[in-house]
């Protein structure tokens, strides 16, 4: 077997045990969401999405640079992962003081005296992140997922069952504490348990040196991506109150299971994959081009049929008192529906070793996003959404654009290449969006809870989806569609891989 064919074997099965990983840690936290949002409801959702601002953005200290450098490294040994491991466990001892410290702080500043003792608790998470980051990139250079996938979807469950409990009990806020910590904690240990690694007791500096300049361009690039990603949440906040934050932390959350997952999956096994092709450009573009044509045909229906569904999603599955939340996920579909193309790019150029492009990028397109929301602040919550979307896709040229000379796959070929698949799923959205119309003999972009109400949601949902499904895949076969041969293949490999 070349080395070329094997390659391809171990990207498609590593992709298909991070997906099943990712996916099912998507949807086992998002059907427990969904409990939780109906006992809890807005205003608790509010509270707990303002808080993990500060748990994300410490996360991605401890975590980001270290971790990326151990998986796209040539040449790991132990004395890498236990100087990684307890440098890891330092900066969170560091960071979890300085939340301590700021919850009065923090608090105030969101006029809300219940953070202080549920954020303190909170950040015990920052502990358990860094030993799993270790793990992680442990498994991923291997492309050992299997573990990953078993672990995450039992930590899920778990912290479910303790989360839901917690909630019947009337702890409030305090339930999605606790699932939130439980889900670590197992995880941690279950990864930990299986994994055969353990730290020694020893650090070397000059190791550390190594991971840190390739690492410490991530590590940036992640810390303002993070914070750009979780600025409206404090901006809602200040603007309107803890109950929009909710509605805007649901409408994110229905796109934000699917494209979590690709998004996922996609990092874990596109740079340890991308990372064995450093010296082979044309392979590397050919896999490039594969990833997006293959994400693009699963993503863009997906996400557009979220938002062609979205008030039948929300009535069946939450409830009308959820409906405000209606425009703002039909606007972050349309934001994340271009999320696989950054990632796949992104990973490309990391994977190549060029950090400091990535960290360009960042800089870039963070700075002239922050004026994009600037700017937006007047037009309402949904202009706010509406212009970063908009500026989402302008940020798909943005990140393709250094693809071109790297590994001759630019912006433009990239965008010819998936433009049968975004025409096909716009197509689609209408279709779908007509057959509600249909149904109710109205149509509402920000919701339709009138027209709905006496109205069998669910049979119409069901309607909406096989009708979206059967349109969509019907014309990816008339039209002999690249992206659909290709689906056909991977799981064609898969089936004589046995997985």
């Amino acid at each position: 077997m070349d080395n070329s064919a094997g390659i391809k074997k171990n990207v498609i099965s590593g992709f298909f045990w991070k997906a099943m990983e990712s996916g099912g840690d998507q949807l086992v936290t998002f059907f427990i969401s969904v409990i939780l949002a109906r006992l809890l409801g807005p205003e608790k959702y509010g509270t707990m999405a303002t808080m993990l601002i500060f748990i994300a953005i410490a996360n991605v200290v401890i975590q980001n640079g270290f971790q990326t450098a151990l998986i796209q490294k040539k040449r790991v040994d132990g004395t890498d992962l236990s100087s990684v491991f307890w440098t890891g466990l330092i900066i969170s001892a560091v960071l979890y003081a300085v939340i301590f410290a700021a919850s009065p702080f923090i608090a105030d500043f969101f006029d809300d005296a219940d953070i202080i003792p549920m954020l303190r608790v909170l950040s015990l998470i920052l502990f358990f992140g860094a030993v799993t980051s270790v793990e992680i990139a442990i498994a991923a250079r291997s492309m050992n997922f299997r573990v990953q996938c078993s672990s995450t979807i039992t930590a899920d469950i778990i912290s479910g069952a303790f989360g839901i409990a917690a909630a019947f009990k009337g702890l409030g806020t305090w339930a999605l504490v606790i699932q939130q910590l439980m889900k670590n904690l197992v995880l941690m240990l279950l990864m930990y348990v299986r994994l055969k690694w353990r730290p020694e007791l020893k650090i070397s500096a000059a190791r550390l040196k190594d991971l840190f300049d390739y690492g410490w361009k991530v590590l940036v690039s992640g810390l303002i991506d993070t914070a750009y990603t979780n600025i409206y949440t404090p901006f809602i906040s200040v603007l309107y109150d803890a109950s929009m934050v909710g509605y805007y932390n649901r409408g994110n959350q229905f796109p934000q299971v699917i494209v979590n997952s690709m998004a996922a999956t996609m990092q874990a096994v596109m740079l340890p994959a991308f990372s064995t092709l450093q010296d082979e450009k044309k392979q590397a573009g050919r896999m490039l081009r594969r990833a997006v044509k293959l994400s693009s045909f699963v993503m863009f229906p997906v996400l557009f049929g979220i938002a062609a569904t979205a008030d039948s999603i929300v009535m069946v599955l939450l409830g009308e008192s959820w409906m405000p939340a209606v425009p703002l996920i039909r606007l972050c579909c349309l934001s994340y529906s271009v999320w696989h193309i950054h990632v796949a790019n992104l990973q490309a150029i990391n994977a190549n070793g060029r950090s400091d492009i990535y960290l360009k990028l960042e800089i870039i397109k963070k700075l002239i996003g922050i004026l994009v929301l600037i700017l937006s602040i007047r037009t309402g919550i949904i202009g706010m959404i509406f212009m970063k979307a908009a500026f989402d896709y302008i940020c798909t040229f943005i990140n393709g654009w250094p693809n071109k000379k790297i590994i001759g796959y630019g912006p433009f070929d990239q965008w010819a290449d998936i433009l049968p698949e975004f025409l096909l799923s716009a197509g689609m959205f209408t279709i779908v969006t007509a057959v509600e119309f249909i149904y109710t003999g109205s149509y509402s972009f920000y919701g339709n809870a009138a027209a709905l109400e006496g109205i069998n949601c669910i049979l119409l949902l069901c309607i909406q989806v096989v009708t979206g499904a059967a349109v969509y895949f019907a014309a990816a076969l008339i039209f002999r569609m690249e992206s659909l041969r290709y689906l056909i293949e991977t799981i064609e490999l898969l089936v004589k891989r046995k997985l």
